[in-house]
């Protein structure tokens, strides 16, 4: 899929999930992270000797964040990884790895540095009910916390209020 032209082809690709935010703030934050795709060989950990194209396409220099894309090893199912183009040269665990740009991106530090993050109680048959307005990362969490303390029968979860596009 990232023959030809992969700077077109992954600019369409994460486009097209940006054009299901509504939340501006986060369509800025995330177009001033995108860097030129570029490749990077990384290794798969789950066989011998075997590394794979990663073609990163967003980094944070705040939070040292990195999102690239890869059609082998946890792709094409989830292309889209936390991946450090640091000293480690590992594609990482299955669980750093995303069906979407955008499931990455808000599992990712980078969106922490958004005032997007809300306090849900989570219900007996697990609905979710928002309990606080939006709010910055770590104060959010310093309030879950303290409903934690307060209230230890019941449990409360942070979560991004940004609703987008997601894959089936």
């Amino acid at each position: 899929m990232v023959d030809d032209d992969p700077f077109q082809t992954l600019s369409a690709l994460i486009a097209s999930e940006l054009a299901t935010v509504s939340d501006s703030r986060v369509i800025a934050h995330v177009r001033n992270m995108l860097i030129e795709p570029h490749v990077l060989l990384r290794t798969w950990n789950y066989g011998p000797n075997t590394q794979y194209p990663c073609w990163f396409v967003l980094k944070d220099e705040q939070s040292g964040a990195e999102i690239a894309y890869c059609e082998y090893g946890f792709g094409p199912r989830c292309p889209w990884g936390l991946v450090s183009s640091g000293i480690d040269d590992s594609m990482g665990m299955d669980s750093g790895w995303f069906q979407t740009f955008l499931d990455a991106f808000f599992d990712s530090f980078a969106s922490c540095a958004l005032p997007i993050w809300k306090i849900v109680k989570v219900g007996p048959h697990g609905s979710a009910t928002a309990v606080t307005d939006e709010g910055g990362w770590g104060q959010t969490w310093s309030s879950a916390y303290a409903l934690h303390e307060s209230d230890p029968t019941t449990r409360y979860n942070v979560r991004h209020s940004i609703s987008y596009g997601r894959s089936t």
